[in-house]
């Protein structure tokens, strides 16, 4: 596992658990090099989920540009990096979930869930999210979204 502070390879395991979801296992590591303490997560691979884009085509489901979008929205918002992690374990759980036997997803379905999770983890960063990915165009758009968020945790109270 590749260091984050010093790109150095060589690292040893200080604690294994399994995650919550129980199809992952969280392992505390720390670098031999710098010292340096990270997690990683290592879950079994199965066959690759495909997701058909809004233009018919098809491609491999990739993680990594869904935590791309989370990171961008989230940019400048102060989140917990393992709080962000969760929600992209949730994230790729649920669309396992979804894709099923078959396999295959919808992109649709892919921004949809990232915004329930986004939801649940800061209101802000789900705006910024659903701006993009709902193409909002005007201010109006925006406004609709935030009053909903109201009163939505007006209910909640």
């Amino acid at each position: 596992m590749k260091c984050p502070r010093c790109g150095s390879l060589t690292d040893k395991v200080i604690e294994s658990r399994p995650g919550r979801d129980g199809m992952s296992i969280r392992r505390r590591r720390e670098c031999t090099e710098c010292g340096c303490r990270f997690t990683s997560y290592e879950r079994v691979e199965l066959k690759p989920i495909i997701v058909i884009k809004k233009s018919g085509k098809h491609q491999a489901f990739d993680i990594n540009k869904v935590e791309h979008g989370i990171r961008v929205c989230t940019e400048k918002i102060n989140i917990d990096p393992e709080e962000l992690q969760k929600t992209l374990i949730n994230i790729e759980n649920r669309i396992t979930d979804l894709a099923g036997a078959k396999r295959t997803i919808t992109s649709t379905m892919i921004g949809e869930e990232t915004l329930k999770e986004l939801y649940k983890l800061n209101p802000v960063a789900y705006v910024r999210f659903a701006a993009v990915y709902r193409a909002f165009d005007n201010v109006g758009q925006f406004i609709s979204e935030i009053e909903k968020i109201a009163r939505e945790s007006k209910n909640e109270k």
